[in-house]
């Protein structure tokens, strides 16, 4: 994108920069819309102390010289001789245990959380770069780094894969790579790039029979996606506190108004950051659902999730209130979108446990959004688990 300070990702937002310090500037905002309830309208805090499995972690920590790869690749557009192969990256098993350390896994650490599905940074998997090969040499890249982390890691990561997307493309052309890291790396699920695009949505919606290849593939293997943009090349609309709302709440209203699980009644799609703006609208999707002469979001809600990446009380808590507790799953997306401390409770934004802790769940509905609903979303998590020594 023209003007941009980038040299990775082409697009001057805070999620897709190479280095860490995302978002500091958002500390100030929403101070009095954003105060936690009242101390006497707060449930007694958690005592639960199973297995916290964090569906939405990204690695947003990645060795510079991964960072270099993708810049050369991206220097070579007008110049392919100069691209490199996925072979040409070198790292080693220190970089990547480095990599990690000092931020997930100590974050893990403090927050109490025992591991997460870890897929490559969401804002860098800039599909509208590029062409299609462009995009499988970047993804296999990232999908590769991801399997390293994990396989150094294996108590506290299990890999989600960064699909090769590229617009115009049939995402048939994504289920060699899907099936690649799910059958060969051991990976749980993939993410799916709403608007490969990056925000100007030239394809057609996830209902369409242009994305049934993609589904057929993902029901086979019977491994879910969540529904996740990437970055935005459109200056209307920032990558995260946009664009992403943006693709999360376009994609609920597609679901609405199409028959896409009754040809795949067995398909689990993920909406995150907390659905959008879904959860806040929830009347307004029931009432335009019912003047559609469409089925209740009951029926939706059999095949469709939401995270709790939600950075606030209040707002936890209305998810928690409004949507089917079997329909939540916990994520925080750390280290992410928001890396900054809320001056109003001194925590950070995104230690989304403090705020699961402190709703008014029963102990069994705690366990289920912690726990037991990841477990059945990703169903191939089971097993991660077992073979890593961990058990629910």
């Amino acid at each position: 994108m023209a003007g941009s300070d980038d040299p990775v990702t082409g697009a001057a937002c805070p999620c897709c920069l190479p280095r860490r310090g995302f978002m500091r500037g958002l500390a100030g905002l929403g101070a009095a819309a954003l105060t936690a309830a009242p101390a006497a309208a707060r449930a007694e805090p958690s005592r639960y102390g199973g297995l916290v499995i964090d569906c939405h972690g990204h690695y947003t920590t990645e060795p510079p010289a991964m960072l270099a790869w993708r810049k050369r690749q991206i220097d070579a557009l007008n110049d392919p001789g100069q691209t490199p192969s996925p072979s040409d990256l070198k790292v080693s098993d220190d970089e990547v245990r480095e990599s990690v350390r000092g931020r997930q896994l100590k974050l893990q650490a403090e927050r109490g959380i025992s591991l997460a599905l870890f897929s490559p940074r969401a804002g860098g998997m800039g599909h509208h770069i590029g062409n299609a090969r462009t995009s499988l040499d970047w993804s296999i890249v990232s999908n590769d780094m991801i399997h390293r982390v994990v396989t150094l890691n294996p108590k506290n990561f299990v890999g989600v894969c960064q699909l090769p997307q590229t617009p115009g493309v049939s995402p048939r052309n994504c289920t060699a790579e899907l099936e690649r890291c799910v059958t060969e790396l051991g990976f749980v699920g993939c993410n799916v790039n709403p608007d490969p695009s990056g925000g100007f949505w030239t394809d057609p919606p996830l209902t369409d029979r242009f994305w049934y290849p993609l589904w057929e593939k993902m029901v086979e293997l019977d491994v879910p996606g969540m529904v996740h943009v990437s970055a935005s090349a459109n200056r209307n609309f920032h990558a995260t506190g946009a664009h992403y709302i943006n693709g999360d709440t376009s994609a609920f209203m597609q679901f609405v108004t199409a028959d896409l699980f009754k040809d795949f009644p067995t398909l689990r799609l993920v909406i995150p950051h907390g659905g959008g703006a879904v959860p806040y609208h929830w009347g307004r999707y029931r009432g335009l659902a019912q003047d559609l002469k469409r089925p209740p979001l009951s029926e939706l809600m059999r095949n469709v999730f939401f995270d709790t990446c939600v950075y606030h009380q209040p707002g936890i808590d209305l998810l928690m209130k409004v949507v089917p507790h079997e329909n939540i799953l916990f994520a925080s997306e750390m280290v992410g979108a928001v890396n900054g401390i809320d001056p109003e409770t001194g925590h950070a934004y995104d230690d989304t446990k403090r705020y699961v802790d402190a709703a008014a769940l029963a102990d069994e509905d705690r366990a289920r959004i912690y726990a037991g609903n990841t477990l059945k979303v990703y169903p191939r998590l089971a097993g991660r688990l077992a073979a890593a020594g961990l058990t629910p």
